[in-house]
């Protein structure tokens, strides 16, 4: 590689972070972490070498959340105060700034597992200040802290921010947050019929009528079984402590299948 993000390949940080992509190549989760280690004795600013070891090496939550803050810490002395001003709102964009947002994501979500909901939104809202394009899908993760954390106004701002998003996760939350404000009317079924058209299997799967697999690949399959099963491991617990929101879901999906426009036509 000629340049690391931005920076001569032969400088420290430009060199472990070479030593990264190996280690990402390799099988063995000891090659990897010796790889991290390695990482680390050419450059203590290797954030990607903090995310592995917590990733890989940590024994326990606290372990991983002290590798998480060193990569950030490390990320953010790479980028320095000039990095962040230059590449606000397109971070991600630069390869430079990779390491540093992965860093972030994972000190978030081991916050948020340590039940620090609170400092978890706050690193979730400035990573998507930071990359409004959301390349990392940090929209979601912040959606599920919002919900947990019951600020509702919030989570239909960000549900509004990325409306353009036609995932089944959005659609279906959008329409679960409609239902808890609303109840059942026009317009929130109008938004059933769009998760219906992203993924046709949750319904079912919320209400236990239906036995879907999650994926073993670590890959979603886009209207399929297992991002239903995503879903519901995701959102299943706010859908049935909603009173009466599965039942209604599962009543609309059904009527919307039996009309004339959803019904396959026999001739």
């Amino acid at each position: 590689m000629s340049a690391i993000g931005g920076r001569r390949a032969n400088d420290e940080t430009g060199r472990a972070q070479e030593v990264m992509y190996e280690a990402w190549d390799q099988t063995n989760p000891r090659a990897r972490v010796a790889l991290a280690h390695k990482a680390l004795t050419i450059s203590p600013l290797c954030a990607d070498a903090y995310v592995l070891l917590a990733e890989e090496e940590a024994k326990s939550v606290e372990e991983a959340l002290e590798y998480y803050r060193k990569g950030v810490e490390a990320g953010v002395q790479v980028l320095g105060p000039k990095g962040f001003k230059e590449y606000a709102a397109h971070f991600w964009g630069v390869l430079e700034t990779r390491p540093y947002m992965r860093a972030r994501a994972g000190l978030a979500a081991t916050l948020n597992a340590l039940g620090e909901v609170d400092a978890a939104i706050s690193n979730y809202r400035d990573m998507l200040r930071l990359n409004p394009n959301d390349n990392q899908g940090i929209r979601y993760e912040l959606a599920s802290c919002l919900m947990k954390s019951g600020d509702t106004e919030a989570l239909k701002k960000l549900l509004k921010q990325y409306d353009e998003d036609g995932s089944a996760l959005w659609l279906y939350t959008q329409a679960l947050v409609a239902f808890r404000e609303n109840q059942a009317d026009n317009k929130t079924e109008e938004l059933v019929k769009k998760a219906l058209s992203a993924n046709s299997h949750v319904p079912a799967a919320l209400a236990g009528r239906k036995k879907v697999k999650s994926s073993t690949s670590g890959y979603i399959t886009m209207g399929g079984e297992d991002e239903a099963a995503h879903y519901v491991q995701e959102w299943g617990f706010d859908w049935l402590t909603t009173p009466g929101a599965v039942d209604w879901l599962t009543k609309v999906a059904a009527e919307m299948a039996s009309t004339p426009t959803q019904r396959r036509s026999v001739h």
